[in-house]
């Protein structure tokens, strides 16, 4: 069986302005190519469908074609998942036509499929957080998790756990939930899982929300299916193995959508899978369909002379320019209309770098953590780090000061 995992399309987004939705579109055609020449049999999308709650009608038609093309009228199973980003009603009130070309949209932990027959697929059976499916002769065991928020994921756990079980942190809560959804696995079928969710440990990006960073949503690992031959993830931009134990990967954004991630080749995972053997995974690349770019100039002068130079390049850029003073509207304007799409001018005033650099070198150690503390709000929108990230933090710092003192 061929699975392809991708997730995080975030339609509708925009960065501070700028439509993406050009570049979306592109970016489905492209993937309707990939299914159709990989001979897909299967499609997972795990969350974040689009960027807000109410996505502009020109998303939602991207979206409903592409699911369309994808399906090719019962062909192709394609599953959908919610992710935070998503109103898990608004993707589920399609359910009643798209059923009718194989298309399983979930919104909610508890949400499941419907018993059908297909061109090319037969769904045998589905349950809450559960659907086994038949593609030719090979049949797979699919759990699913759409994003857990904490109201969703203790309604999911009331129907599964007894009321002690209740007080168990959001991590094990997860974790117990794919425990009891992994007892509908079977040896010798497929048994695979996908979920919106940040585990801890990811390699993060400006894009994701930080809100978890602070406060408890938040997976350890070893709160993964244990017996899921695959398990696609949602959530985090940049495509990474989350763990070789638990075969657990992001498939990440398709699209660079923050100047953190322009460095970040982007892609879709195409899995060749069959019961009882280890996935065959391959990352298939993805076309950047328009850079982001970061140009450090060391004068007014020097950033004009970029902008003549890049004129012609339709790509969104992001200008540090030294300088003595602030930078004019009167430079601003001329920078904007030699070069398209400038998202920021930011002015670095040398005399400012210059008391960053004495700051640092006046470094109080008796105030390191209170230093650290400062420097995690600011990076976190304010949110105070967990206490245990603090304790880290000093006991790193403490073995450094043990080496410098040997």
């Amino acid at each position: 069986m061929k699975i392809l995992h991708t997730s995080d399309w975030h339609l509708g987004k925009s960065l501070e302005g700028f439509s993406r939705i050009e570049e979306q579109e592109k970016f489905c055609l492209d993937l309707v190519d990939i299914v159709r020449k990989r001979d897909i049999d299967l499609v997972l999308l795990a969350g974040d469908v689009y960027d807000t709650y109410n996505p502009p009608a020109r998303a939602e038609n991207l979206f409903y074609d592409t699911l369309v093309k994808l399906a090719e009228n019962g062909k192709r199973c394609v599953m959908v998942i919610a992710g935070n980003h998503d109103n898990p009603d608004r993707l589920e009130a399609i359910n009643s036509m798209a059923a009718r070309m194989g298309i399983v949209i979930l919104g909610y932990p508890m949400s499941k499929a419907s018993e059908a027959v297909y061109d090319g697929f037969e769904i045998l059976e589905a349950k809450e957080g559960f659907t086994k499916i038949k593609i030719r002769d090979e049949i797979a065991n699919i759990i699913s998790i759409p994003y857990p928020s904490e109201s969703r994921l203790n309604h999911a756990f009331e129907n599964y756990l007894d009321k002690e079980d209740m007080q168990t942190s959001y991590s094990n809560k997860v974790g117990h939930l794919f425990r009891s959804l992994e007892e509908n696995y079977r040896d010798g079928e497929i048994n695979i899982a996908m979920s919106h969710i940040f585990v801890v440990g990811s390699s993060i990006t400006d894009s994701e929300r930080r809100i978890e960073l602070g406060g408890g949503l938040l997976v350890e690992k070893d709160q993964l299916p244990r017996e899921s031959q695959y398990t696609a993830l949602g959530h985090i931009h940049k495509p990474q193995r989350m763990s070789k134990t638990y075969n657990a990967y992001y498939s990440g954004s398709p699209i660079q959508y923050s100047k953190s991630e322009r460095d970040s080749a982007k892609s879709v995972y195409i899995v060749d899978i069959e019961a009882g053997s280890e996935a065959e995974v391959d990352r298939v690349y993805i076309n950047n369909y328009k850079n982001i770019e970061v140009y450090r100039a060391k004068s007014v002068s020097h950033a004009l002379d970029i902008c003549q130079e890049k004129k012609d390049q339709d790509v969104f850029s992001y200008f540090e320019i030294e300088t003595e003073e602030s930078i004019s509207q009167d430079t601003i304007k001329a920078m904007k209309s030699l070069m398209k799409n400038i998202i920021e001018i930011k002015p670095i005033i040398k005399s400012q770098i210059d008391q960053e650099e004495e700051k640092l070198i006046d470094l109080d150690r008796s105030r390191i953590n209170d230093y650290f503390v400062d420097f995690y709000k600011k990076e976190n929108e304010g949110l105070e780090p967990r206490a245990s990230l603090v304790d880290l933090f000093s006991s790193l710092l403490g073995r450094e000061e043990d080496h410098e003192a040997n």
